[in-house]
């Protein structure tokens, strides 16, 4: 199964907060031996939002979307889900409960807003205040706020996707390689390239400021045991022709 991210909200795009969900689902994601596929971003605009949901939707990826799902007129996030699945909106029981239970008396019908769903939704617990997120199709949608939408992503793997939990044979491995330039190791990528067919060589080159000493990253990833055998043929031929190098995480 592949996982997707989708991150909403113009504040994102305008620059007024930087996101950092796309990181810490990576780092969440990686914790439990899986690892993202897409991510996309975008605005509070429900047309185009509607749109981008009809294509993530036709994905059939695990899709966790972050933003938009409050109640106040710059959310859209619950219409354009509900748009692009062609179904109603309604207000969810279970929702409903939990937000009965965390405002008591002052439950209000705004305040219930946020506990309608596309028809067809079960909830996402959210342990920080009690009012939930959704998921639908294979999207686990939950708010903007770090606080609350990480612990509620965190569930949302254990419980539903616990069996997936380490289980491809997928591992990355990568060294820091001195004093070399891209071009002076082209025909050594290219040659583990064409042994290694059922890995992934990787090449990320620095640009060294005045007085730093120049560097590339260099790695794999894939299978194991194939990763293992490319890396140390990688660490022979570095060794051969004289360029310093050493193990990255």
């Amino acid at each position: 199964m592949a996982f997707g991210a989708l991150i909403v909200g113009d504040e994102i795009l305008s620059g007024r907060r930087a996101d950092k969900h796309l990181a810490r689902l990576v780092e969440l994601l990686a914790a439990r031996g899986l690892r993202l596929s897409w991510a996309r971003y975008a605005g509070d605009e429900r047309a185009a939002l509607t749109e981008t949901l009809r294509q993530t939707f036709a994905t059939g990826d695990a899709v966790f979307s972050f933003g938009g799902i409050g109640a106040t007129p710059d959310d859209h996030t619950r219409q354009a889900a509900a748009a692009a699945l062609g179904v109603e909106l309604a207000l969810h029981p279970e929702a409903e409960a939990e937000i009965r239970a965390r405002f008591g008396a002052e439950t209000t019908p705004t305040r219930l807003q946020m506990g309608v769903y596309p028809v067809g939704s079960a909830i996402i617990p959210n342990p920080y205040n009690r009012i939930p997120g959704f998921t639908i199709a294979g999207h686990w949608f939950v708010p903007g706020f770090p606080q609350m939408a990480w612990p509620m992503v965190e569930w949302a793997l254990d419980t539903h996707y616990a069996h997936l939990h380490h289980a491809e044979d997928y591992v990355e491995r990568a060294m820091t390689v001195w004093d070399a330039f891209e071009g002076q190791l082209v025909d050594l990528m290219n040659a583990i390239t064409a042994d290694f067919p059922d890995a992934t060589l990787f090449s990320l080159p620095t640009l060294a400021a005045e007085g730093e000493r120049r560097s590339l990253e260099l790695g794999m990833k894939g299978p194991a045991a194939r990763v293992a055998e490319a890396m140390t043929r990688i660490q022979a031929e570095l060794d051969r022709r004289g360029f310093p190098w050493e193990p990255r995480n």
